[in-house]
C-alpha cells in the first residue's frame, strides 16, 4: 500500500467544521461527500462545475451555489461525525468514472481513464511500482549495482523505487544537500508554478504545504523529508562530482570516476563500480551567463540567480536583473520595493497569464480537508492534473491555414494573445510606452508562458524601476554600459540567464561502446529515445533527458514518474538476464523515434519563426529539449519498455 492521506476520526466542533469548508474547492468537496456518505446524488443534482481551466478549483460555481453545497456537506459531516465514523463501501468503477467527469464538466475520453485511476489511487496501491520477474532473484539484485548521478527530484525518484526493488545503489551529488534545483536556486521570490498538490510524488502526496504555490525552502524540505522516508538520503553521496564514466565491454560494467566537488582536475579521484548508470542531472542545472565585454571586470556584487550569495542585503542598493524569464519574473517583484533603483535588462518580452491565487496561502481548513475527508486530497489533486495535461497543448499547434500568421498561429491561440495582451493593458494602465515593451513581439505560447498576479507590472511601474529594452553593449567596473552607450550605475548585477540547456550531462565525459563519447555524439543535437536510452551506450539510463522538457502543462515530476517506471522495467529485465547483461536501444528504434518528434515539433508553436531568441532552441534554432507528445501518449509508451526497441547482449571477455 502507498503512503496517501491518512483519515482521521473527526473531532471538530460544528463552527471549526464550518470555517475549514470555507478554505475548500466546492466540486472537490462534492465528491468527497459521495465517499462520505455513499450518496451519488451529490454529483447528480442542479449544482455542477460550469467549466474546467488550470488553477480555477471552484468550477465556476457562482458563490450561492459554493455557500449551498458547504452548508449541505457541513450537516453530512456532523452526522458523520456524530454517528460510528464508519465509510460506505467506496464507490465502484462506474461511479468513478462519473466523479470524473462531474468534476472536470464534461466527458473523460476512454484513453485517459486507467492514467487517471492510476494518479487517483483511490485504494492507496501504487501501481507506478515495477514488479520483478521471479528469475530477478535478491542475490541477482544484490549484484546489481546502480549509479545514480543528481538527488535532485528525478535522482531521488530513481533512488525510492530502487530501494523498493532491493537493487543497491549510490546517488552522487554535486551539493551539499538533496533538492536539486530545490537547493542551488534561493533568490528572493523562488517558487513553483505547478499546484504543490499535484507537484509531488503521486505516491508521497504532502499536506504541509502553506502556500498553494510553494516557495524554494518548502520545496526542498518536502524531497529532503520523503528522501528520509525511503531511506535514500543514506544513499547519497554529498558534495562529489561525477567527473566521467567509462563502459567496459568485457564485463558490462560502468566505471564512474568521481571526485569531491569543487577540488578542481588535480583532486583525488575515486572509481565506482556500476551495472547501470543513470543520469537524473536534469536540463536546467549549469548557469548560462552571456556572453558580454568586460563581464568580469564588474566591482560590485555580481551573481547567476542560481548562485545565489546567502546573506545579500539589496536595501538601498542600485540592482540590475538581466533578463526577463521565469527567475527575473519572481525576483524583481520580490526586491523591488527594497532597492534604491532596480534596472531591468529586457531582450525578449515574456507571455504571462493571469493567476490571481500565484501568491495565496493555503488556509487551514485545506490540510484538515485531506486529513480528514474521504479521497479529498486525492481528488483535489486530480482536479489541478486535468486541465494541466493535455488542454491547452492544441492551442499550441500550428494551424497551416490561419489567416494571420504573423500574430497567431490558430483562432485559439489568437484568442489567448487578446486575453493575455488585454490583461497586461489592465494593469499598465495610460503608459504606452511600457505596454509597448512588455507585450511580445512573437507568437502568444511560443516560450514558456508565465503565471501572473499582477506583481511583475506592479514593479516595473513603480518610479524606482526601470525597464531597458536597449542591448547590453559591455559590462564595465561601474556598471553595464548599454548599446545607446549610456552608463547604467550599479552594486549588484543579478544574471537571470538561464542555463546551459541543450549541453546534457556536461561536463561528464560519458565514453560507451567502442570509444563513443556522448558529447561528441550528440553535439548541438541531443537525442535519446523516448528521452531515456541512446544508442552506444549500453545500460545508460537518462532522466529528464533530451525532449522531454514539458511547455504545454502538466508536471515535470509525472513525466518523471514515467521515466523511472521505463527504467525500472529496463532494470528488471536486466537483473532477471544475469551477471554481464547489457541493453541498448537499437539505431534504428531510436532513429524513427526521433524523426517522429522532430516532425511533430516543427507543427507546434516553439518552431514559428517570430521566436527568435529562446532556450528551447539550439544554436542553430533547431529544438532537442522540448516534447510535443501529449501526456497519455507518454505516459502508454513509458509504461514498459518495449523488446523490440532493444537489443540485449552478453558481456565479452
Amino acid at each position: 500500500m502507498a503512503r496517501g492521506y491518512v483519515v482521521r476520526i473527526i473531532t471538530d466542533d460544528d463552527a471549526t467544521i464550518a470555517r475549514h469548508l470555507e478554505d475548500l474547492s466546492v466540486p472537490t468537496l462534492a465528491l468527497s461527500m459521495v465517499h462520505l456518505t455513499g450518496d451519488p446524488s451529490w454529483i447528480r443534482g442542479p449544482i455542477r462545475p460550469l467549466g474546467s481551466y488550470i488553477n480555477e478549483v471552484q468550477g465556476f460555481l457562482p458563490p450561492e451555489d459554493q455557500a449551498t453545497v458547504r452548508a449541505q456537506a457541513l450537516a453530512a459531516i456532523v452526522e458523520f461525525r456524530d454517528g460510528p465514523q464508519v465509510l460506505p463501501p467506496p464507490p465502484d468503477p462506474e461511479l468513478v468514472r462519473e466523479m470524473m467527469a462531474f468534476l472536470v464538466a464534461g466527458d473523460v475520453p476512454d484513453e485517459y481513464v486507467p492514467l487517471l485511476l492510476e494518479e487517483l489511487e483511490l485504494d492507496g496501491v501504487d501501481r507506478r511500482q515495477v514488479p520483478f520477474p521471479p528469475e530477478a532473484t535478491a542475490e541477482a539484485r544484490a549484484d546489481f549495482p546502480v549509479v545514480v548521478v543528481g538527488a535532485g527530484m528525478s535522482g531521488l525518484l530513481a533512488g525510492i523505487r530502487l530501494g523498493q526493488a532491493g537493487v543497491p545503489y549510490t546517488i552522487v551529488e554535486k551539493n551539499p544537500r538533496a533538492g536539486g534545483t530545490w537547493h542551488e536556486n534561493r533568490y528572493p521570490g523562488c517558487r513553483v508554478d505547478v499546484g504543490n498538490h499535484f507537484y509531488c510524488y503521486s505516491f508521497e502526496p504532502d499536506d504541509h504545504w502553506t502556500e498553494f504555490f510553494a516557495r524554494q525552502p518548502e520545496l526542498q524540505a518536502y524531497f529532503e523529508r520523503t528522501a528520509e522516508r525511503h531511506g535514500v538520503i543514506d544513499h547519497i553521496r554529498f558534495d562529489t562530482e561525477v567527473v566521467g564514466a567509462r563502459w567496459d565491454e568485457a564485463s558490462a560494467r560502468w566505471s564512474v570516476t568521481v571526485r569531491a566537488a569543487g577540488s578542481g582536475p588535480d583532486g583525488a579521484e575515486e572509481v565506482l563500480d556500476a551495472a547501470a548508470l543513470v543520469s537524473a542531472v536534469g536540463q536546467l542545472n549549469r548557469p548560462k551567463l552571456p556572453d558580454l565585454p568586460g563581464r568580469d571586470s564588474f566591482a560590485g556584487l555580481a551573481m547567476h540567480s542560481a548562485q545565489w550569495v546567502d546573506g545579500t542585503d539589496l536595501t538601498g542598493k542600485r540592482v540590475a536583473v538581466v533578463g526577463t524569464g521565469a527567475s527575473a519574473f519572481q525576483i524583481v517583484p520580490t526586491v523591488a520595493a527594497d532597492t534604491e533603483h532596480l534596472t531591468v535588462f529586457q531582450r525578449s518580452a515574456p507571455w504571462m497569464f493571469p493567476n490571481p491565487h500565484y501568491h495565496d496561502a493555503v488556509g487551514p481548513g485545506v490540510p484538515w480537508a485531506i486529513r480528514n475527508l474521504p479521497s479529498y486530497g486525492r481528488w483535489y489533486r486530480f482536479l489541478l492534473f486535468w486541465p494541466a495535461c493535455d488542454g491547452g497543448l492544441e492551442a499550441m499547434r500550428i494551424d497551416p491555414d490561419y489567416p494571420h500568421p504573423e500574430r497567431a498561429i490558430s483562432e485559439v491561440n489568437d484568442a489567448a494573445r487578446e486575453v493575455f495582451t488585454a490583461w497586461m493593458a489592465e494593469q499598465v494602465g495610460d503608459d504606452a510606452e511600457l505596454l509597448a515593451k512588455v507585450v511580445p513581439d512573437y507568437v502568444c505560447l511560443g516560450k514558456r508562458t508565465l503565471q501572473d498576479n499582477g506583481s511583475w507590472l506592479a514593479a516595473l511601474t513603480r518610479p524606482d524601476v526601470e525597464l531597458v529594452t536597449d542591448a547590453i553593449a559591455e559590462v564595465v567596473p561601474e556598471g553595464i554600459v548599454d548599446a545607446t552607450g549610456r552608463l547604467h550605475e550599479l552594486d549588484v548585477i543579478i544574471w537571470a540567464t538561464g542555463f546551459q540547456a541543450n549541453r546534457y550531462l556536461w561536463p561528464m565525459e560519458i565514453v560507451g561502446r567502442d570509444g563513443r563519447v556522448l558529447a561528441e555524439q550528440w553535439g548541438e543535437e541531443p537525442t535519446a529515445l523516448l528521452g531515456v536510452t541512446v544508442p552506444g551506450f549500453p545500460n545508460l539510463f537518462c532522466l529528464y533527458g533530451p525532449g522531454t522538457n514539458s511547455a504545454s502543462g502538466g508536471s515535470i515530476i509525472f513525466l518523471a514518474e514515467c521515466q523511472v517506471r521505463y527504467l525500472m522495467g529496463c532494470v528488471a529485465r536486466l537483473v532477471a538476464a544475469g551477471p554481464g547483461a547489457a541493453l541498448e536501444v537499437t539505431q534504428d528504434a531510436h532513429d524513427a523515434y526521433n524523426e517522429r518528434l522532430q516532425a511533430e515539433l516543427a507543427t507546434m508553436v516553439w518552431s514559428h519563426p517570430s521566436i527568435r531568441h529562446s532556450w528551447f532552441r539550439n544554436d542553430a534554432g533547431k529544438i532537442f529539449v522540448l516534447t510535443p507528445w501529449r501526456m497519455v501518449d507518454y505516459w502508454a509508451w513509458t509504461r514498459e519498455p518495449d523488446p523490440a526497441h532493444y537489443e540485449l547482449s552478453r558481456a565479452v571477455p
